[in-house]
């Protein structure tokens, strides 16, 4: 066999090997990106699929519960557009750490990762966002 076939064979299979691991390993860390308006639209679709949803904790929703796990935390995650209007949310089941600035009355804007199971979005991961603007805090009456 001529020696450039020989060679020309080796680089086809180390090409196709690489590719192939490149192609897996973005198959299986890709999760979708989507706001929660997004989600809403395409959840039946996004069923056991991974996704990152960004939205705002609804107020008076969050539950914390401590157990052999670790800690549980239920929300329900809503739109961005405030509590003037009632909005259709989705519940969000994590345990484990939760961020610091994670508020337990609710409003914090967070980036939920997980899977969208049986009408709830099970997280694997809630990290908060920072806001976009700061406020002073309100004069004290000192």
């Amino acid at each position: 066999m001529n020696q450039r076939l020989k060679f020309g064979i080796g680089a086809a299979l180390l090409v196709g090997a690489v590719a192939y691991l490149m192609y897996t390993g973005v198959q299986q860390t890709s999760v979708y990106y989507l706001t929660i308006d997004e989600f809403l639209a395409r959840r039946a679709a996004l069923a056991d699929e991974g996704v990152r949803v960004a939205g705002r904790v609804q107020h008076g929703s969050v539950e914390r519960r401590m157990t052999p796990r670790g800690e549980e935390l239920r929300f329900r995650l809503g739109d961005f557009k405030g509590e003037a209007q009632p909005t259709d949310s989705v519940p969000v089941f994590f345990v484990g750490v939760t961020p610091d600035m994670f508020r337990d009355d609710g409003g914090s804007d967070v980036i939920v990762e997980g899977t969208y199971r049986d009408g709830t979005l099970m997280a694997q991961t809630v990290m908060t966002s920072c806001p976009s603007k700061y406020e002073a805090e309100p004069a004290s009456g000192r």
